[in-house]
């Protein structure tokens, strides 16, 4: 399929194809003519990265992961493991938000009694 059908199946930009082409997380298409030809499994990988997008992975780590692949590959247990990194990511950030949130609460009942108790975060 040409680029155009490709980047509407994957919910991506034609620029965006590109992109992903030139920094080499999309392997190169074959041509014809000048026109490039994508097969299912790089609209797939596309769809993948853009995914990966919206969950907070960033390119860098998206090329880490699907990088050094071959040609219609996905590394699914590389996949698994940034997502199993990512979880625990969020949840010490979730874990740091509701320590912060206590601390909150308590700063807060401290201002009823006008004495100001200011906890210490960790940077």
């Amino acid at each position: 399929m040409y680029i155009g059908k490709a980047a509407q199946r994957s919910g991506a930009t034609i620029k965006c194809i590109r992109h992903y082409e030139k920094i080499g997380l999309l392997p190169a298409p074959r041509r014809q003519g000048s026109y490039r030809i994508y097969d299912e499994q790089s609209v797939a990988l596309v769809s993948l990265i853009k995914c990966a997008q919206k969950l907070g992975f960033s390119l860098k780590q998206m090329q880490a992961i699907v990088g050094d692949n071959g040609p219609g590959e996905l590394p699914l247990l590389r996949i698994r493991q940034a997502i199993a990194n990512r979880k625990a990511q969020l949840q010490a950030q979730l874990a740091e938000l509701q320590q912060q949130h206590q601390h909150l609460l308590a700063f807060e009942a401290s201002l009823e009694q006008t004495r100001y108790d200011c906890f210490t975060y960790p940077a």
